[in-house]
């Protein structure tokens, strides 16, 4: 299967948009994920730490997982949509620890 490759140039406004909101995603996730961090540093709570795993697992794993993965390997999509999907799941979890586990 050949996949065509969409110049920057040639991107319609939309691919561009879809892009941008992936960056912001993954942007905006990894400042709050860092400030979690923060937060762990200065109160030893271990359910921050968790907190900050999970965000980055749900928001910057998943734009990383499409962009590295896509650019190495190009597989099909549904490979691509599984990954993803796995990384948001173990964030979830990841979350829900911080939020009702033992610490």
């Amino acid at each position: 299967m050949s996949r065509d490759v969409v110049r920057l140039d040639q991107a319609t406004l939309f691919e561009m948009l879809t892009v941008a909101s992936l960056f912001l995603v993954a942007l905006v996730g990894t400042l709050i994920a860092y400030q979690a961090y923060r937060g762990y540093r200065r109160n030893d709570s271990t359910s921050m730490l968790y907190l900050a795993i999970g965000l980055l697992l749900l928001t910057l794993c998943p734009f990383l997982v499409n962009v590295t993965v896509n650019t190495l390997f190009g597989p099909d999509w549904i490979v691509i949509v599984f990954l993803e999907n796995v990384s948001r799941l173990l964030g979830l979890v990841a979350i829900t620890y911080s939020l009702y586990g033992r610490h």
